[in-house]
């Protein structure tokens, strides 16, 4: 998760908004993000295919309303809002393509997980992803954004829309899933 400092996300916007400068302003928006979005996306959808796509998706959105974007939150706040809109809705045509209940999501992501040619070999971290495949989708969201992002949960609400509350109920609970998801397996 990239840390802007206000005065710089101030400074990029106004270049975003400047017909002359908004091009090259677009371009390092793209370099400063693109890597964390991805991975964001990619958590969720497991498919590197499939996080590239919606990568694209996201910043052509991004680009085709940023005269829409009012600069309340940060820059980053924004994307990653995007980013998580277009993972949602791609998840949600996928399981209607497949005929997927969210019941066999679970076993679906893990399928994904293993088959996944771009996927951490370590065996840890493969058992940690398929843990985390088991989650509910808000659960398995607010996990990847505090545990692998390292959000704090006041930017979480931000871009979510929750309360910080319920968000920390979220990530304890998906904790307490994943330890279980463990245990099971020794």
């Amino acid at each position: 998760m990239s840390k802007e400092a206000p005065q710089e996300n101030q400074e990029l916007i106004g270049r975003l908004r400047e017909p002359a400068t908004c091009r090259a302003a677009f371009n390092e928006v793209t370099r400063l993000y693109a890597e964390p979005i991805y991975w964001q996306i990619r958590r969720m959808v497991q498919s590197h295919d499939d996080a590239s796509d919606i990568l694209q998706n996201t910043f052509l959105k991004a680009w085709q309303s940023i005269d829409q974007f009012r600069g309340d939150a940060r820059l980053s706040t924004w994307l990653h809002k995007i980013a998580i809109n277009e993972s949602l809705t791609h998840l949600a045509r996928e399981r209607k393509r497949l005929s997927v209940s969210l019941d066999d999501e679970e076993g679906r992501m893990a399928d994904l997980i293993e088959a996944d040619e771009w996927t951490d070999g370590e065996a840890l971290s493969k058992e940690l992803r398929k843990a985390v495949a088991t989650l509910p989708e808000k659960q398995r969201l607010v996990f990847n954004m505090k545990y692998f992002d390292d959000m704090k949960y006041e930017q979480i609400s931000e871009i979510l829309g929750t309360s910080v509350g319920a968000l920390k109920a979220s990530y304890h609970l998906a904790v307490r899933k994943i330890e279980s998801y463990f245990a099971a397996r020794q």
